[in-house]
């Protein structure tokens, strides 16, 4: 009786064990037809997008880069990463000649990240951006009705530009800025007299008068405030507003007394009225 109850025993044992084989092969097969997805969200996959959305920057590869940095701005929100895709996506837009989505890209990072140590180096692009959109305004005048340019781009740019000189006055942009705030300032006075000047050989002379004002309040440093103040004496004296015209001569000589403008100029050759 013991002997057969023993080889009853054995015999079940036998086949749990059988059976408990038959699952750990059917489970190493099954594992061996597939391999777990790597989590997008990982520091590893991160890192790895955005190794490669930087090979692409390298390489001229802009597009596909934005894309890229997008999906990582989305996965590392509020990292110091998604910080540094934004100013990425920033840049790329900015070489592809988008300037707007450019500007939107940098505005929404000004926007929310106005503590982070990045926000000089934003405040850099936005200039940058700005700043590249209106080069060769001289070369274009020509071509183009000067009353109806419009120079927002240059604003823009100058107040980014102060902005970085202001708030980071030791960051190492604020060098460059400086140079580009006296270039754009002076390029922006210039283009207020020229639009004067625009103005009164036109007989528009209460426009000549108001817009050479703008340029003296505006831009008192600026190298052509001279010929704004001598726009403005003159357009006064065509409108019979004799005490604004000898307010302006009188300012004019004061300033610029060697100036070809002032009334007792040593630099003056010519009448006035072919100074131009």
């Amino acid at each position: 009786m013991f002997v057969e109850k023993f080889q009853a025993g054995r015999a079940v044992f036998n086949a749990l064990i059988g059976t408990a084989s038959l699952a750990l092969a059917l489970g190493g097969l099954s594992g061996c037809g597939s391999t777990a997805k790597e989590d997008p969200n990982s520091q590893a996959a991160l890192d790895k997008l955005y190794a490669d959305a930087k090979d692409d920057l390298s390489s001229g590869s802009y597009d596909r880069a934005i894309k890229s940095l997008e999906r990582i701005e989305g996965r590392a929100a509020g990292t110091t990463m998604g910080q540094q895709a934004t100013l990425d996506v920033a840049w790329a837009y900015y070489k592809t000649n988008e300037r707007a989505q450019a500007i939107a890209t940098l505005d929404r990072f000004i926007k929310l990240n106005p503590s982070s140590p990045a926000m000089d180096y934003a405040l850099y692009m936005k200039g940058l951006v700005n700043f590249n959109e209106d080069l060769g305004l001289f070369g274009r005048l020509a071509n183009q009705d000067v009353s109806e340019r419009d120079q927002q781009a240059s604003r823009e740019a100058l107040l980014a530009f102060r902005q970085l000189v202001e708030q980071f006055p030791e960051s190492r942009y604020a060098a460059e800025a400086v140079t580009r705030i006296n270039f754009i300032t002076n390029t922006l006075a210039a283009y207020e007299i020229h639009v004067a000047r625009y103005y009164y050989n036109r007989k528009a002379y209460v426009a000549a008068a108001n817009r050479a004002q703008s340029a003296v309040a505006e831009f008192q440093h600026a190298p052509g405030i001279e010929e704004a103040l001598f726009i403005m004496g003159e357009s006064y004296d065509k409108l019979g507003l004799t005490q604004l015209r000898d307010d302006a001569r009188r300012v004019l000589d004061k300033n610029f007394p060697g100036s070809q403008y002032a009334s007792g100029g040593s630099k003056r050759t010519k009448p006035w009225w072919q100074l131009w």
